[in-house]
């Protein structure tokens, strides 16, 4: 497998920035089920994309896989300020994954931060009581629910509005490991999504989870941060599932589909580029 949000025009990817990818459709379409044979599949997606992400031997960064010649290319516009943003599809041996009643979103962005330290870029992203400040109005509300040394869990509030408002409560897992010197990885698996209906009105309330629109069901970011070359690289996966494209609005949501989750991405990624180099917070 080739080897790290938020939506409309920014949201899909402050909300990855912040946990890596979320998803909104463009329009009102029916209610959705969440299936288990829906997340059965996902969960076997998730679980030979993290096989890759953790094979023995395997690069520090996607771009250290490439050939020299594209990676000399890549490396320079990201010296240059570029975000690097690439669809990443993964597959069970030769076989595509099916997924039922059900979409995955996965997709690969890299950012070069020159100047930046290690420990900051990795202090800004363990920083959740914060980012609702810095992500916003993609994230409304964040908060630290508990930190168990290098593991922690958050509590995060997303809005969108396209056509339609939607905002989502969820909750996350997150996990950093340093690998080596100058490399951490960081692990966030989305632990509960439910969207909420009449937000910030007496009469709020949470449809019941995967019993909703379908928006974003479930969400999860792998991050890594490499020091090199007087600077940090920034590197984030996300893989996300949400329900399929509703029927008769092919027309209207494939394009939005083949075009928010890399908007969004690099979005994210250059948010936490320019909060690093101004870090006031």
């Amino acid at each position: 497998m080739s080897q790290p949000a938020l939506v409309s025009q920014r949201f899909v990817a402050r909300l990855a920035a912040v946990v890596c990818v979320a998803w909104v459709w463009p329009g009102p379409a029916a209610a959705a089920d969440l299936q288990p044979k829906t997340v059965a599949a996902f969960d076997r997606y998730v679980t030979l994309t993290e096989a890759g992400i953790d094979a023995p031997g395997g690069p520090a960064l996607w771009i250290d896989s490439l050939p020299a010649s594209r990676k000399q290319e890549i490396g320079d516009q990201l010296r240059n300020g570029m975000v690097v943003v690439e669809r990443v599809v993964t597959k069970d041996g030769t076989r595509d994954i099916d997924i039922p009643d059900g979409l995955v979103h996965h997709w690969v962005g890299t950012v070069f931060v020159a100047g930046a330290r290690l420990q900051d870029a990795v202090a800004l992203l363990q920083d959740y009581d914060h980012h609702a400040k810095i992500y916003a109005p993609a994230v409304q509300r964040s908060k630290l629910l508990t930190r168990d040394g290098d593991r922690f869990t958050v509590s995060l509030r997303f809005y969108q509005k396209k056509g339609i408002a939607v905002v989502l409560n969820s909750e996350h897992e997150a996990r950093f490991v340093r690998r080596a010197p100058g490399e951490v990885r960081s692990r966030i698996h989305s632990t509960r999504i439910a969207e909420v209906e009449e937000p910030g009105t007496p009469a709020e309330r949470e449809k019941p989870v995967g019993r909703d629109g379908g928006y974003l069901w479930r969400l999860n970011t792998y991050w890594r941060f490499v020091e090199r070359n007087n600077g940090v690289y920034i590197q984030c996966e996300s893989v996300t599932l949400t329900r399929t494209i509703p029927t008769g609005l092919g027309w209207l949501v494939g394009p939005f589909v083949n075009s928010v989750p890399r908007e969004s991405l690099e979005f994210t990624l250059d948010t936490t580029r320019k909060a690093l180099k101004t870090p006031t917070r």
